[in-house]
């Protein structure tokens, strides 16, 4: 087990905790964010991303340090599909573009609590029972299926539990409130469909769950290697949404290269899985070269799609990643719909 100091934990956590605080600061007033703005803050979280890589690399070692960066890189790669998402949702209840920021900033708080609970259990079932990293792999190829044949199920954000939930907890009324997540009305407390968003994007992010733990747990079985990958991956995404909204569709290769890189994780897994519990002559994959794989493969994703542009004629059919979670994707040129009433959030309002 890696012997991983205090010190470096709670360097960890000081780093998150503040970066939040000063994320939330610097959008405590609602705006628009533009292609510069989120250019910049982008390059600040993978900047941040990197550099406590480094100090793992000189903390920890090198293997511990190409593990961090793979599992990293794997999550970041994966959280791609998150965008799509997104986008999803927030077309589908007219999210204003300037109240966004403040949804994904409560979605990043949610998945670094829900993540964490995941991955710590995960870490516990996998270092009791090796042979679990077999269901994951199926896990991880039936994903990979469903990607390449786009037969998953569509995704239906005003139908998800997370929001038929809140709604027996509480009414939601039909108009925003400005970045409010609740008002009152007749001397009631209510939500706005602010919070139900939020509701989606938590729920959105326990499916992706599905995918992201037996693929990082692929890359190693440490907690801290694990979930510090993890959390630096979900701290930019929401930089990395307003970056790439009006791009993703650019990147169709992108979802096929997603695709081969869980295959290659499944086939990582039950290597491991077989060297642990059957015999030490099964040949695992190292971690170097594991990242060296995700890195070429989205390399030639991305260098794929731009240098064979989807035909005109397909520019308005969805994606391979879109498909997979439904057709509601946003139709502006920036990746956004324009800001109107609200999309009813799945059931008659109650008590509005």
């Amino acid at each position: 087990m890696l012997d991983v100091p205090l010190w470096l934990w709670a360097a960890f956590a000081v780093t998150v905790i503040v970066s939040l605080a000063v994320d939330l600061l610097a959008h405590r007033e609602a705006h628009v964010i533009g292609f510069k703005e989120a250019a910049a803050w982008s390059g600040v979280w993978v900047g941040l991303a990197l550099v406590f890589g480094a100090v793992v690399f000189l903390v920890l070692g090198t293997t511990p340090g190409v593990e961090y960066t793979t599992a990293w890189l794997l999550e970041k790669s994966l959280s791609v599909d998150n965008l799509f998402v997104f986008a999803l949702i927030f077309a589908y209840f007219k999210v204003p573009r300037a109240y966004q920021h403040r949804v994904l900033f409560y979605g990043v708080m949610g998945a670094l609590v829900f993540r964490g609970v995941f991955l710590a259990a995960g870490v516990a079932v996998v270092s009791r029972f090796t042979a679990v990293l077999f269901a994951f792999a199926a896990i991880l190829f039936y994903s990979t299926y469903k990607i390449l044949k786009e037969e998953e199920d569509s995704f239906d954000p005003g139908r998800s539990i997370a929001v038929r939930l809140l709604r027996k907890v509480m009414p939601v009324r039909d108009e925003y409130a400005g970045m409010k997540f609740f008002v009152r009305e007749a001397g009631k407390r209510v939500a706005t469909p602010l919070l139900a968003v939020v509701a989606a994007i938590e729920a959105a992010d326990l499916v992706f769950a599905v995918d992201s733990v037996p693929a990082v747990l692929a890359v190693s079985d440490e907690a801290f290697i694990v979930y510090t990958s993890n959390a630096f991956a979900i701290l930019g995404l929401r930089a990395l949404y307003f970056l790439l909204a009006g791009l993703l569709d650019r990147f169709h290769y992108l979802s096929k290269g997603l695709a081969l890189i869980l295959s290659f994780i499944g086939v990582k897994l039950i290597l491991q899985a077989s060297h642990k519990l059957f015999s030490t002559s099964v040949p695992e994959i190292p971690s170097p070269v594991s990242l060296a794989v995700i890195v070429t493969v989205l390399a030639a994703s991305v260098a794929l799609s731009i240098r064979h542009p989807r035909p005109a004629s397909a520019q308005g059919a969805p994606s391979a990643t879109q498909a997979k979670h439904g057709d509601d994707a946003p139709d502006s040129e920036d990746g956004e719909p324009p800001a109107e009433e609200p999309r009813d959030t799945g059931d008659p309002p109650q008590g509005s």
